[in-house]
């Protein structure tokens, strides 16, 4: 059964839900969407939920190593989120043992995030940013059913492998109807533009890039990334 109060208090207190992913693995997924809500938080109140079950990295990214405490609302069991520079975060890697694998097959993976996105207790936030896993799995399907999703930024390398798995991220957002608000560019490498650029292709606005940078590879959430404010301040009017 859907959690009728939970659904309630996300949508009644989260004004923008922003999905940050990619097929590709190792694109830089989290730590782009961590820098993204510390430049965010500069001006608004943003929370982060990392719905990456079988690799968390956000409470890595955040630094935060403690258990969360649950509260109890109207009978119902909540999960407090963990607030760092006043940004509101939880991930299943501060549940889960930091050593362990979640070996789950797709009903219990769904169940789990499930219950991470529909049992925090967010507060009335401007951005809640979901750190999307690898993939095009129940991860997504569950998130996409489940929550109201507002936009859809995807973060690619330069290189053909990226860009293909870029196509199906492309193809399945399309397919639930959510619009892509752009594309974040990880190009640490320095690589030129490929001739099979999807992104031109689909006409998908770019929304800025990342080169190597020592801020980003030693990630702190109190480092201030100009890459990150000026992509912030772009979705800031959007």
């Amino acid at each position: 059964n859907k959690c009728i109060i939970c659904e309630i208090l996300i949508d009644m207190s989260i004004k923008k839900i922003i999905a940050i992913g990619s097929a590709k693995g190792g694109v830089g997924k989290s730590t782009i969407t961590a820098a993204l809500a510390a430049s965010l938080s500069k001006k608004y109140k943003v929370g982060v939920l990392d719905a990456d079950i079988y690799g968390p990295n956000q409470h890595i990214l955040f630094n935060i190593k403690s258990k969360p405490e649950f509260i109890t609302l109207n009978n119902k069991k909540l999960i407090k989120p963990f607030i760092k520079q006043n940004i509101e975060m939880i991930s299943m890697g501060l549940i889960l043992d930091s050593n362990k694998a979640a070996a789950w097959r797709g009903p219990m993976l769904s169940g789990a995030v499930k219950q991470l996105s529909n049992s925090t207790n967010w507060s009335n936030l401007d951005y809640l940013l979901i750190d999307m896993p690898p993939g095009t799995g129940d991860a997504y399907l569950t998130i996409f059913n489940d929550m109201n999703i507002d936009n859809f930024i995807i973060v690619s390398t330069i290189n053909n492998l990226a860009f293909a798995d870029v196509k199906k991220t492309i193809n399945l957002v399309e397919k639930f109807n959510i619009p892509i608000l752009g594309y974040v560019e990880n190009n640490i490498l320095g690589s030129d533009i490929i001739e099979d650029n999807i992104f031109q292709k689909k006409k998908i606005e770019k929304l800025g890039s990342f080169k190597f940078n020592k801020k980003m590879e030693q990630f702190n959430i109190a480092n201030n990334i100009e890459e990150a404010d000026e992509i912030a301040e772009l979705l800031s009017k959007k």
